[in-house]
């Protein structure tokens, strides 16, 4: 199958099995973990891994010609659903009116022990 009409921004991680973001037309998907601008992982408290996961998701976007406020719909995967006040004041400080779509899943657990908030986002191409 030819995938002539879709683009695969690699990870910057040299290591990592998953695009940054993907891209078909004008849409763009993008899944992000709280990673910090060097490459590390945060595994701090919530408030410090919802930071590093929705800058990810700003670099990412804007790397790929889009932008948070082209954000249509947003999934949030946390791993303790009492987690969801901080996220949101995180949120608040990344996002505004009009809000995207969005939806909070509450996860047994994500790829690394330790982490606890994983995004992933749909958006439109500037």
């Amino acid at each position: 199958m030819s995938n002539h009409d879709l683009t695969f921004l690699p990870d910057p991680d040299a290591d990592s099995i998953s695009s940054d973001v993907a891209t078909f037309g004008g849409i763009m998907v993008s899944t992000q973990v709280p990673t910090r601008a060097d490459g590390s992982l945060e595994l701090g408290d919530i408030t410090a891994q919802s930071e590093c996961t929705l800058q990810a998701l700003k670099v990412a976007l804007e790397r790929a010609g889009s932008s948070l406020d082209r954000v249509m719909h947003l999934t949030i995967y946390l791993t303790d659903m009492a987690d969801r006040p901080a996220f949101n004041e995180v949120y608040k400080r990344f996002f505004a009116k009009p809000w995207p779509v969005r939806a909070a899943v509450g996860v047994a657990a994500l790829a690394v022990d330790g982490m606890r908030v994983e995004v992933t986002a749909m958006a439109a191409k500037a």
